[in-house]
């Protein structure tokens, strides 16, 4: 029974050899599609779960009540897993860490800029990354020791055994290998390449040895002995800030490790999703792509019925029961969905490269997984069976004596139910349509914002070696700007896109005692308004003209947020130490380019470290020999290590990577379900063209023309469309109206996307029908009406 219907499927699609390879094309492109969302899917749902204990394993978040909101961070302080560890019931393992960026380590002349993390022992306690070398329960004691990841370890040492060799940390620091550990896997949302005992990290900041509650800017990590008592470890956690600081307002929960990549979006202190509403986007996009092919199955298949309506009538007069046609249609069914398989694959496989560059990640078919092969085959049937099954229902009902006589297969019951097929296939399209445009529009919006700064030609170089000494720093500022490529040059403690310290731990005359803001404070030397491009709305900037020892400088928000009328003049407690507001500074971006610009506090370079000096360039010199001058400069300077420099717009872009990809995957795969629509559409007008052929033979010997039969054939076509989007239109604006509720600068959703989606749906289905309404419109009538 399976070699004969084997054979007669074969059959069948070789005689019908262009149905068969739009069919085949159709459902490969589908298959593609989902295979690589789902792949992707697939990997960021793996995301920090690759440890043994991580169900019981716990970040612990701080919710700061801040100018009558809740703002929560994954950051607290440094005393944090101490108190949890020896307090909060249940609690087995409690860890601290924090990251210190990309940093030199070095072995001889092999030198590299990798990113350092120092942490306490419980740190590879409770996250049991895979000892390749070392003693699992010995490290991260000693002070000048280090852990390097596999692949760090090979390139410093080549293939020497390098446990207990020396390292340079930051060409100061020797440090003895103490272990050697697998590579953090890129789904981890702790990404390091080398670890530092916090005991070290002590040494050399040792800001980090006093208590501070107010200072949060370390993860602390939780592993609780079972999940049973994590109800009464997140109630006793709940106030251990009010025991430590009674002046504070802060809470602090308990957020599952499993959840800290996909789940990282807070409202009112509770987790409202993350990036998990876009991969559930990515599943549904996934799935009505391939429930898009299936329909153009179901389509191009019933348009054929006409010519199977005899094969059918012969089956049936020989014996065949209505079962047995049955299996037999769904059997062709699966194997045209084996065979899009196939080109699914090879698709997938010249596409990956692409999408891996695109999503930076590393997606790969794990062809020895069986469980791939498992999914694959549920897929295929899956597929087969939805693809096969209406017209498996449909072609089997024929009866034979009609069928035999030569029917012609009515537009009846089976008509209204491909058209409803259609309308879906276009609501699908156009609601993609919309929500692309309104994407890249949003994305304009903001990048064309004013952000307060002029970013371009305005670069920043990382402080490293002997650069950190202050002499040092104020030797290359005059060098900068005596050489003739540089305007203006400052410090600042940290990059400036990127999230600095932030704390509540200040007053002001009028605060009320339950009154908690949150401030992000910075560093900044001499000069960083006139540098950065800002402008100043009260009071002056940081000057060597002055004693600013126990100055600051704050933004509106700030000044906004305290309520002060006069502030420059104002002495506030920071830290409990009293410091005057010399000027207020206009608001600038600095971190979300979506989210309100929060409360900023300056103090002057001198108070932290310098990380970067910021450098603007004279724009009438020629870029590439300015920024050939500047490395000899500091190569000159502090010539044992890399001159590391960066574009401050190129950083500032980096803040709009999701959305830029949410609107690229948007466009590829909307541009392959439209594609596919097509297909579907084609489909329908081939079924029609066959109906209305012998009535559009009738006009035409009437003296129809051709234009008044392609009106005719497309009238209907139209107003399919037309009704795909009076259903696409609401659908698409609740779905992007809450997208867009989750930013504070949003842009307003106007009509334009909406006639655009109408447009080009109009356009791309009167293109699709024309093609095969053109053909029938020029049919020899005489073909069509010889057997009346």
């Amino acid at each position: 029974m399976f070699t004969l219907n084997f054979k007669i499927a074969f059959r069948n699609l070789w005689k019908n050899k262009g149905f068969t390879l739009i069919n085949v094309g159709g459902l490969g492109i589908g298959l593609a599609s989902c295979m690589v969302l789902l792949l992707y899917v697939n990997y960021e749902w793996s995301y920090d779960r690759q440890f043994s204990n991580q169900e019981n394993t716990y970040v612990v978040y701080n919710n700061i009540k801040s100018d009558g909101k809740i703002f929560s961070v994954d950051v607290t302080p440094g005393a944090m897993a101490a108190e949890v560890s020896a307090k909060i019931p249940g609690v087995a393992l409690a860890s601290r860490s924090a990251s210190m960026g990309p940093q030199l380590i070095s072995n001889g002349e092999k030198k590299f800029k990798k990113k350092a993390r120092y942490a306490d022992p419980a740190f590879l306690k409770i996250l049991d990354y895979k000892f390749v070398k070392g003693n699992p329960n010995a490290v991260l004691q000693e002070v000048n020791t280090v852990i390097l990841t596999e692949t760090l370890a090979k390139s410093l040492f080549g293939n020497e055994d390098p446990i207990n060799k020396i390292v340079k940390f930051d060409n100061s620091e020797s440090l003895k290998v103490e272990a050697i550990i697998e590579d953090v896997a890129p789904n981890n949302s702790i990404q390091f390449d080398y670890l530092l005992p916090w005991v070290f990290a002590e040494k050399i900041m040792p800001e980090l040895k006093k208590t501070n509650w107010g200072d949060n800017s370390y993860l602390t990590l939780v592993q609780l002995q079972n999940n049973d008592l994590f109800d009464k470890a997140s109630a006793a956690i709940k106030g251990i800030y009010l025991r430590n600081d009674k002046t504070t307002t802060s809470e602090a929960i308990l957020h599952p490790l499993s959840k800290l990549h996909l789940y990282s979006e807070f409202e009112n202190g509770k987790s409202i999703g993350g990036k998990i509403d876009q991969l559930r986007i990515f599943l549904i996009l996934a799935f009505c792509i391939l429930l898009i092919a299936c329909i153009n199955f179901m389509n191009l298949t019933t348009a054929k019925s006409g010519k199977r309506a005899k094969e059918v009538g012969v089956r049936k007069a020989i014996g065949s029961s209505r079962k047995s046609l049955m299996v037999q249609f769904m059997f062709e069914s699966v194997l045209l969905s084996l065979l899009g398989t196939v080109l699914a694959f090879i698709l997938v496989e010249i596409s990956l490269p692409y999408f891996n560059n695109l999503l930076n990640v590393s997606l790969i078919v794990e062809y020895q997984n069986w469980k791939f092969w498992l999914a694959l085959f549920t897929l295929i049937i899956f597929t087969g069976f939805l693809a096969g099954s209406y017209p498996a229902f449909y072609l089997s009902s024929f009866e034979p004596v009609r069928a035999l006589k030569g029917f012609a297969v009515k537009a009846g019951s089976s008509f209204p139910v491909r058209k409803v097929l259609v309308v879906f296939q276009f609501v699908f399209a156009a609601c993609l349509i919309i929500c692309t445009v309104v994407i890249y529009q949003q994305l304009n919006y903001i990048k064309n914002k004013p952000i307060g700064y002029n970013k371009d030609n305005l670069i920043q170089i990382a402080v490293k070696g002997s650069l950190g000494d202050q002499k040092k720093l104020e030797l290359l500022k005059e060098q900068l700007l005596k050489s003739g490529v540089a305007s203006h040059v400052t410090f600042f403690n940290d990059d400036i896109n990127l999230d600095s310290r932030n704390t509540m731990d200040v007053t002001w005359s009028g605060k009320s005692p339950n009154e908690n803001i949150m401030f992000n404070y910075r560093s900044s030397g001499y000069d960083f308004v006139k540098t950065m491009g800002t402008v100043m709305a009260a009071g002056r900037e940081f000057s060597d003209k002055y004693a600013d020892s126990n100055s600051v400088m704050v933004n509106e928000a700030a000044v906004k947020a305290m309520g002060l009328k006069n502030p420059v003049g104002t002495t506030i407690k920071f830290w409990d130490k009293p410091v005057t507001i010399i000027g207020v500074m206009k608001d600038f971006v600095s971190l979300s380019a979506y989210q309100k610009v929060m409360p900023m506090l300056f103090h002057p370079i001198s108070k932290f470290k310098a990380e970067v000096v910021l450098v603007r360039l004279k724009e009438a010199q020629n870029i590439s020999a300015s920024l050939s001058e500047i490395d000899n400069i500091v190569k000159a300077m502090n010539p044992e290590f890399p001159v590391d420099r960066t574009f401050l717009d190129e950083s500032f872009d980096k803040k709009f990577a999701q959305e830029k990809l949410l609107g690229t995957l948007s466009n590829w795969f909307g541009g392959f379900a439209i594609f596919i629509s097509c297909l579907g559409l084609l489909g329908l007008a081939l079924y029609m063209a066959e109906q209305r052929k012998k009535e559009i033979s009738i006009r035409k010997v009437l003296g129809a023309n051709t234009y008044s039969i392609l009106a005719l054939l497309n009238r209907d076509f139209i107003k399919l469309v037309i009704i795909a989007n009076l259903i696409a239109f609401p659908l698409a604006y609740v779905v992007i109206n809450k997208w867009l509720s989750s930013f504070d600068f949003r842009v307003a959703i106007s009509i334009f996307p909406f006639v655009l989606a109408a447009g080009l749906s109009l356009i791309i289905a009167l293109l699709t029908v024309s093609i095969q309404s053109v053909k029938v419109a020029k049919a020899n009538a005489v073909d069509a009406l010889r057997n009346e």
